[in-house]
Parts: structure tokens; C-alpha cells; sequence
């Protein structure tokens, strides 16, 4: 979420709960050093109430940019969470510019300076406040004043005494810091630690700007060129009243003239063009399936997501069926989505859910599959009754055949491109794959996916490796909160293999129940597909022909074999990647450490 658009950088947007990072590309080294550092920057916060602020944010130095992905939003400011708040291991410093009352943080203040060693519970807070050098005393500062204020951190490393000052912009640095506290960083910080920024958003939004910022190891940062600092942008003319006001008369207007009309006509109205003819045999009227989900009432629901609503129907004849509705707000390129579809709804497999036609609404379309009784193989393994060993070799194979039909037994290449456990429905055939439009799910997408967006077999076969190690552990791909080394499927699976004891990483919930030969077979192979390089992975065909045991399965070293593993995108300060719906990361491209954001 954090960008530099016109020079400045925004941790933060409009988006609710959601977090922000921006770090120095590069780490900072600490061998041989007395850890002692300085840094200057100019920071304000824009909320988007006047009576509440949101959340805040913080100045931090913390080892591994990896790790911050599972930084949480709201109250943890994006750097912490529940599963590793309070952990020696965190290895993090952080001084807050909290906006927020928190119990979590034990902060009853909503405008407080604090430091944070490896928790977002302060070992020191402040009211946010600076010393008048003129007067003698403290004067408050309001964090969150859309006004520019200026901060200064400074650790001394042989006195073990990290300051924290502050004080308007165009304040000189003031004689007395807010904050003093005694802290060894040496049992804190790495040989090597990231500097840089992380924000947050809750219920309440608020924008976070950093103007200006200069850092520096071993001795003082360079002092800002104040007259050099951007000012924030100018707020968007409110013409809401009027827009409400002329809104208002129109609907009035319409409703009184023709709501009765307008009922009866827009209730079952589609969108039907020329080239739509010959795909009319797969066409459903919404007529048919509003009757058939009971007007799409919400007890008919059976699962929803960034894609819309699945709700169960049945057709005339009885015949069950599953209606997804999916949003599509622009026309253009509406011909060759619908081609797809048609191409999709040709394909035929026993573990292949079929899709049966569509129908389109403007700015709305919606697919109708068969409708499958039975849960996902999500449920089963994570949330439902345990699956024994023979259901999920039955499963594995399943899918593998699957995937051998649409890469090579079609007449031309079909990538599924969305592979996930919560995309395999089971019933009395076994696994049975929901075919999709949608490109990735983070855990199963190979690196070269999540690094230049490339989508071929090879990806589908990462994808796949990875669900086969699902199956077999009884574990999702990625699960933030568990302990370092474990967090990634794929390389404690690997971890395991290097330490000779790959068999522990099956499923404990199996209690023995196994066949350690299969299980050494399905591991195996689930890693050679998880592989960096896509050169290395096989293909289906040949997956297939593992699985069946008409091929032998190539040796893999453990060793020396390079797995995937998800990467953190590293974008130039005129880019923005988003993974998810809350996670942004930026890395400026500067090759010194001393930073001006500036755009004039």
C-alpha cells in the first residue's frame, strides 16, 4: 500500500485495516560497530475524522523484510502480530507515532511517542509533546494535525542511550528529547538490519506521510534542508453536498415516475450481443436461475469471496447447480472472456467440474457449474473428519490426471492457474478440480509468477507440488503464525529431507496409518515440482507415470536442489506492489542511505 507518488511517501490510503511498508533496499552491516546510529525525518498524519485518528505509525529497524509480511494492521502498526508480539526473536526496534488508544498495547493515550523492543507494548511512552528552548517548558504536539513535524532518533552506542526528540517543522531541535531510555542494542540488533517505515489503518483511516528523511551510521545524519521540505497535498474540493442535493431530486424524480416499471424490467434484464449467437446453446436466461436460487436469497449461499457469491439451484428438471457471480465492470475484452468460458465448458473429465453455460448482466456475469455435494478438500484437511492415507493418494492422483488433461489431452494447452485445496471438491469420485479464471493464490504461486508474472505448465506444476505436500502434512503452504522455519511449507519440508528424516512431515492426524513408501514417493515428488527452476519440474505426463509407478522417480538431492519459496517483490519509488488485499511493500532504489523525498 505505501507509494511515492509526486515525491512523497504514503505508508498509508483509504483502505480499512490495512498496512504499510517502506525500508532502505538494502541492509545496514553492524560487524565491528557500536551499533550507534542517527537519524532525521519529517513525518504528518492526515486522518480522515476529526475525532479519531486511526492507528499510527513507526520509525523501525528489524532484520528480515520477509517477516513483515505478517505484520498485523490496526493496533501492531504492520509490525507485529498475535503469533510473535513479546518474542526475543523478533529482533526489532521501533519507535511509535501512535495515533490510537490500544489494550493490546496497554496505551490509554491516542497521541503518544513510545519505544518498542520486540513488542508493540512500549518500554517507554510519552504524551506527544516537545521542550520550548525559548520558555523552558514542554508544549504538546498533535500527531495526527495534518501538520509537517519533525523527528530525530539518535542511539549512542558506548553509552547504550537511545533519544527521541520532536518539535514542529520549523522548530530548531530542542536541547531536551522526549524520550531518553538506557538499552543495550547489541543483544537486540543483527550484523546486518533493515531501517525504514511501517504504518496502519483500523475501523478509522488516516493518510501517513514521510517528507524527508536522512540516516546515518556511526555518527550524526545530515540536518534536512526544511525549505526543501514538500508540503503535503492539497485536500479534493468537497462537492458532495451538491452531488447529494441534484442526486436526490433525479432518484425522487425516477422513483415517483416509473419505480413500479422499472421493478418489472430490470429484475430479469441481460446483456445479449451479435457474437453471443453461437454460444447461445450454453447460455443460461437470468430468468432461469433467479427461479432457480430462489432469487438468490442468502440461505442459498455456499461460499463467497473477492470473486463474488456461489449459490446452490435447481433447475426445472431438478438438476442441481451452482451459480457464481462474478463482477465485471468493464465490457471491453467481455468477447474473449466468454470464448473462454465456452472453451472451458467443452472440457470433460471425471474430475473436472463441469461447467454447464452462463449468463450475462451488465457489469455482471455469471457461471454455472454442477453442483458438487460434498465439501472441498480445504475442509476436509483442515476443518472436517480426518482423510486416511488411501483418500489422499486417491486424491493426488486424481488431480494429477486432471492436470495431465488440460496440459496435453485436449488438442491444445489449458492452464488451470489457481490450484488450491479449497479449489478440489470431493464426492464419491474422488477429486474434483473446479476450473478457473483466477491467476494465483499466494502460497501456491511459483517464483517466477510472483517476480514477472509468468503463467505456463511449469507454474501449474509448482502449484501442484505444493498441494501434494499439503496432502500428504496435513498443512497449509503458509501459516504465518507458527515458528521460524516452519512458516513455509515447502522448506521445512525441505529442512526435514536435509536432516534425513523426511517422513516426519507427514501428517500427524494419519497416527502412523501410512505407507512410508508412497509417502517417501509423494514427498519426494511434490518437492521436485516445487523447485526454482522450472526447467527442473517435470511435466504431467510424467507426474502421472510416477504416480502409477511406470517411471522410476529422478533422485533429488536435498542439499543442493534450490526450492521455491515465496519472494517479497523489490520495486523501483515509482511502483506500488500489492500482495493481498492489505499488504504493500516499497524499496527505494537509492544507492546512499541519505533520502529527500522531492517532486517539485
Amino acid at each position: 500500500m505505501a507509494s511515492t507518488k509526486d515525491g512523497r511517501l504514503k505508508l498509508t490510503n483509504s483502505s480499512k485495516r490495512a498496512t504499510g511498508h517502506a525500508f532502505h533496499r538494502t541492509p545496514i552491516a553492524f560487524v565491528n560497530s557500536s551499533f550507534s546510529f542517527s537519524t532525521e525525518f519529517v513525518f504528518a498524519i492526515v486522518p480522515e475524522e476529526r475525532t479519531s485518528y486511526g492507528q499510527g505509525m513507526a520509525f523501525v529497524v528489524f532484520p528480515s523484510i520477509v517477516d513483515l509480511r505478517y505484520g498485523a494492521a490496526t493496533s501492531y502498526l504492520g509490525i507485529f502480530n498475535r503469533g510473535n508480539d513479546n518474542k526475543t526473536e523478533n529482533h526489532i526496534l521501533a519507535v511509535e507515532l501512535d495515533t490510537n488508544a490500544s489494550s493490546e498495547a496497554l496505551e490509554e493515550s491516542d497521541n503518544h511517542v513510545g519505544i518498542d523492543v520486540n513488542s508493540i507494548v512500549s518500554v517507554e511512552s510519552k504524551d506527544a509533546s516537545y521542550f520550548d528552548d525559548t520558555v523552558g517548558m514542554n508544549r504538546s504536539l498533535v500527531l495526527a494535525s495534518k501538520q509537517r513535524i519533525r523527528i530525530w532518533i539518535e542511539y549512542d552506542g558506548e553509552n547504550r542511550l537511545l533519544n527521541v526528540t520532536l518539535a514542529p517543522l520549523e522548530t530548531t531541535k530542542p536541547r531536551l528529547p522526549l524520550l531518553s531510555r538506557s538499552i543495550d542494542l547489541s543483544k537486540i540488533f543483527k550484523e546486518q538490519m533493515f531501517f525504514g517505515f511501517a504504518g496502519s489503518t483500523g475501523t478509522i483511516r488516516s493518510h501517513q506521510y514521510i517528507l524527508g528523511w536522512s540516516l546515518a551510521i556511526g555518527g550524526k545524519a545530515q540536518s534536512l534542508d526544511i525549505s526543501q521540505v514538500m508540503d503535503l497535498p492539497r485536500p479534493p474540493r468537497n462537492h458532495l453536498p451538491l452531488i447529494l442535493a441534484v442526486a436526490s431530486v433525479v432518484a425522487f424524480l425516477i422513483i415517483a415516475g416509473g419505480i413500479a416499471y422499472l421493478y418489472q424490467r430490470n429484475r430479469y434484464a441481460e446483456v445479449f450481443e451479435q457474437w453471443e449467437l453461437q454460444y447461445s446453446p450454453q447460455r443460461f436466461s437470468f430468468r432461469t436461475l433467479y427461479k432457480a436460487t430462489k432469487g438468490f436469497k442468502e440461505n442459498r449461499v455456499l461460499g463467497a469471496g473477492g470473486f463474488g457469491k456461489v449459490y446452490r439451484g435447481e433447475l426445472l428438471d431438478g438438476t442441481g447447480i451452482a451459480v457464481k457471480r462474478v463482477s465485471h465492470g468493464a465490457e471491453q475484452g467481455m468477447q474473449e472472456y466468454v470464448a473462454e468460458i465456452a472453451t472451458m465448458g467443452r472440457l470433460a473429465h471425471r474430475n473436472l467440474v463441469q461447467l454447464r453455460g452462463y449468463c450475462r448482466r451488465k457489469g455482471e456475469l455469471l457461471l454455472v457449474y454442477e453442483y458438487m455435494v460434498n465439501a472441498s478438500l480445504a475442509d476436509r484437511l483442515f476443518d472436517g473428519d480426518n482423510l486416511s492415507w488411501s483418500q489422499r493418494v486417491h486424491i493426488v492422483k486424481g488431480v494429477s490426471s486432471c492436470l495431465h488433461y488440460l496440459h496435453e489431452g485436449w488438442g491444445k494447452v489449458v492452464l488451470h492457474r489457481d490450484i488450491k485445496a479449497s479449489n478440489i471438491l470431493l464426492d464419491d469420485r474422488g477429486a474434483t478440480f473446479e476450473a478457473t479464471r483466477v491467476v494465483g493464490t499466494i502460497g501456491y504461486m511459483a517464483p517466477e509468477v510472483t517476480a514477472m508474472g509468468v503463467a505456463n505448465e511449469a507454474t501449474d506444476v509448482y502449484a501442484f507440488g505444493v498441494l501434494m505436500l499439503e496432502v500428504v502434512c496435513g498443512r497449509r503452504p503458509v501459516e504465518p503464525e507458527r515458528s521460524p522455519g516452519q512458516k513455509i511449507l515447502v522448506e521445512w519440508v525441505a529442512s526435514c529431507g536435509r536432516r534425513g528424516a523426511l517422513l516426519d512431515s507427514v501428517d500427524s492426524k494419519l497416527a502412523g496409518n501410512f505407507e512410508a513408501e508412497e509417502a517417501m514417493l509423494l514427498l519426494k515428488l511434490g518437492m521436485i515440482c516445487s523447485q526454482i527452476d522450472p526447467q527442473k519440474r517435470p511435466t504431467m505426463k510424467d507426474i502421472t507415470e510416477y504416480l502409477e509407478q511406470k517411471k522410476r522417480i529422478p533422485h533429488i538431492s536435498f542439499d543442493t536442489a534450490a526450492f521455491g519459496i515465496p519472494i517479497v517483490p523489490i520495486i523501483s519509488d515509482e511502483t506500488v506492489t500489492a500482495q493481498g488485499s492489505a499488504l504493500s511493500f516499497a524499496s527505494f532504489l537509492y544507492d546512499t542511505i541519505t533520502v529527500l523525498f522531492r517532486g517539485r
